[in-house]
């Protein structure tokens, strides 16, 4: 049974779900026989992450009438999201991955199988009935604006109404050059819409590519100056940088990564660093440690096999933050 939720949710995210096929064994896609059904996406991956944390988190999305997409949301639905606005597409099927099982850390290959799905679809008659004065934070990536016009029609229109509606915004660049008609394009369009956000949280090459900045201070200077309360720059294994007046006074600081004995997939580690820094604030906590935790969450994503399934709960994560030194 789905959940059954009376009010409206208090987070919202959006985006491209998708049904994700990961082999079951090392080697190249065409030589692999077997794979393990799972679900993928960035904007979904942080969306359980704040669910698990006891988040009332809502999803808008579309899938397609076919079993790829009942499964999502039967998925999504047992992780504890508000489905209330995902939305059935009769006429576009959902969109599929597949991923290799990748050694020693390495980037697996993915192949993805998502033109014309029913997500690239998303339009901004799709929020229609979203309360936006009941939310109290959005949080948005660039991969929606990349799948297409309408899609990033949708983009900017969740944006604009979550800031009139007086929600915080926290916005991930998730670069996907691929997806993109130019490089221009994209930078334009990410820098648009992280200067309608709080919280911007780009990789450093990320920053780098869209702003023509070389250091974190920069990077995160060219985003305060359009408008971002705080900027929290991922340093990958290194830990992450801060810059911004979160706290009531201008901040900049390097919080180093926390240490990592096996990595097992990369993939995710930055929605999992998503989903430490956007709880932290919300639940209160100062700006070093919503980086802190962001670092911590963003390691455990990148220990187990898949997207999302190293977010811990909220009693987990007492726990591992009972055994990280104080901020």
């Amino acid at each position: 049974m789905p959940p059954s939720f009376s009010n409206h949710p208090e987070i919202l995210t959006f985006g491209e779900a998708m049904t994700m096929f990961v082999a079951q064994s090392p080697g190249k896609l065409s030589e692999i026989e077997h794979f393990q059904r799972r679900i993928a996406g960035a904007d979904t991956n942080v969306a359980i992450g704040l669910a698990r944390l006891g988040f009332h988190v809502g999803w808008l999305s579309r899938v397609g009438s076919d079993s790829f997409g009942d499964f999502i949301r039967q998925t999504l639905e047992q992780e504890g999201l508000d489905c209330r606005y995902l939305h059935n597409d009769s006429e576009h099927p959902t969109g599929l991955l597949f991923k290799e099982r990748a050694l020693d850390g390495a980037d697996p290959s993915v192949e993805y199988f998502r033109r014309n799905s029913a997500a690239s679809h998303l339009a901004p008659q799709d929020a229609s009935n979203v309360d936006f004065a009941a939310l109290r934070h959005v949080h948005a990536t660039g991969i929606p604006p990349a799948l297409s016009t309408s899609a990033r029609e949708l983009s900017y229109h969740m944006l604009n109404m979550a800031r009139a509606g007086g929600a915080s915004i926290s916005f991930d660049p998730n670069l996907r050059p691929s997806l993109w008609a130019s490089e221009s394009d994209m930078r334009e369009t990410l820098n648009a819409l992280a200067a309608l956000s709080d919280w911007v949280l780009p990789g450093l090459s990320e920053g780098q590519l869209l702003t023509g900045q070389k250091t974190p201070y920069d990077v995160a200077g060219y985003y305060l100056d359009q408008g971002a309360s705080a900027v929290i720059i991922k340093l990958g294994p290194e830990g992450s940088y801060y810059r911004g007046h979160l706290d009531g006074q201008e901040a900049s600081f390097t919080v180093d990564g926390c240490q990592v004995d096996e990595v097992v997939d990369t993939v995710g580690a930055g929605d999992g660093f998503a989903v430490g820094v956007v709880s932290a604030l919300l639940d209160g906590r100062s700006a070093r440690q919503a980086v802190m935790r962001g670092n911590l969450i963003g390691a455990q994503a990148i220990q187990v096999i898949g997207d999302m399934e190293g977010l811990p709960n909220r009693e987990r994560l007492s726990m591992l933050e009972a055994d990280q030194p104080a901020a």
